[in-house]
């Protein structure tokens, strides 16, 4: 139900954007994580030992520390571009 002087459609798009703020801080923390592994990553010492969780399970598999950080580098670039294109679509939301 409308509020008194607003029109129906204004509630939606105020909901849409609250949509978006949430997603946002959430791609906002997911980011500060990912830049978090890739620094502890790339600080590593060569002859260090790096384990990959598998999922849903508390086993560890020994893996590749260069795989490990260029992995996780290519996942913090889809994160920051995936932000990016949240702003983006905003800013053309504001525009019409």
């Amino acid at each position: 139900m409308p509020i008194r002087g607003t029109r129906s459609d204004d509630s939606a798009v105020l909901v849409s954007t609250d949509n978006s703020t949430a997603q946002k801080e959430e791609l906002s923390n997911k980011i500060k994580e990912q830049k978090i592994v890739v620094d502890e990553l790339s600080n590593l010492k060569k002859n260090r030992k790096v384990y990959r969780q598998q999922q849903n399970s508390n086993i560890f598999f020994l893996a590749d520390r260069t795989e490990m950080l260029s992995e996780n580098k290519n996942i913090l670039d889809e994160l920051k571009k995936e932000y990016q294109d949240i702003e983006n679509s905003e800013k053309t939301k504001i525009k019409k």
